[in-house]
């Protein structure tokens, strides 16, 4: 059996917490490569701002019949992304990183790429191809942090799953135009 505590001594917890004050929210008990992490997190960051510009685009660009109830979900999906970049953007502060808004390099650092597409059919296709990148790069980013850092892990896991509802919605809209 474990003769070892459950628990640190508080003792030592209030010790531990004093050193290194500056690194705020990052203790000595984070067990994950850091600047690993924080690259990870800035090339999500930068998949989540290109999505928010595509899906603005067709947004604006969508024409044709069904188009409103269209350009209606281009809408909300370009607004749920910018609020993953905003909760990626936090988390990368909080590990004392710096969060990358540089617009060069945006789309070399994105795993999605922007793609205007031409129809309306186009612009779905590319969406949920994008959405797909994202599940895929996501949940390998997810494995990849594992139990070393379960804050950005579950930060990962929510956005993931709004990712899938992106896909399953852009499919869905696929096959009601005779696109899929």
């Amino acid at each position: 059996m474990n003769d070892k505590p459950f628990l640190t001594d508080v003792k030592t917890l209030r010790e531990r917490a004093r050193q290194h004050i500056d690194e705020g929210a990052v203790t000595a008990g984070y067990a994950a490569d850091r600047d690993t992490v924080l690259k990870l997190l800035n090339d999500a960051l930068a998949t989540e701002l290109v999505c928010v510009l595509r899906y603005r685009r067709h947004y604006f660009m969508a024409k044709g019949p069904n188009s409103k109830s269209v350009a209606d979900e281009f809408l909300a999906h370009s607004n749920e992304e910018q609020g993953h970049a905003d909760q990626i953007a936090e988390r990368i502060v909080q590990l004392g990183g710096e969060p990358d808004f540089a617009p060069d390099g945006l789309t070399s650092r994105s795993h999605a790429e922007y793609v205007a597409g031409t129809s309306l059919t186009d612009m779905i296709k590319e969406d949920l191809v994008a959405e797909r990148i994202a599940i895929d790069s996501y949940r390998e980013i997810i494995q990849f942090l594992g139990e070393r850092d379960p804050t950005s892990r579950r930060l990962m896991e929510s956005i993931l799953a709004v990712e899938e509802e992106h896909a399953d919605e852009m499919a869905d809209l696929l096959s009601r135009q005779g696109g899929g």
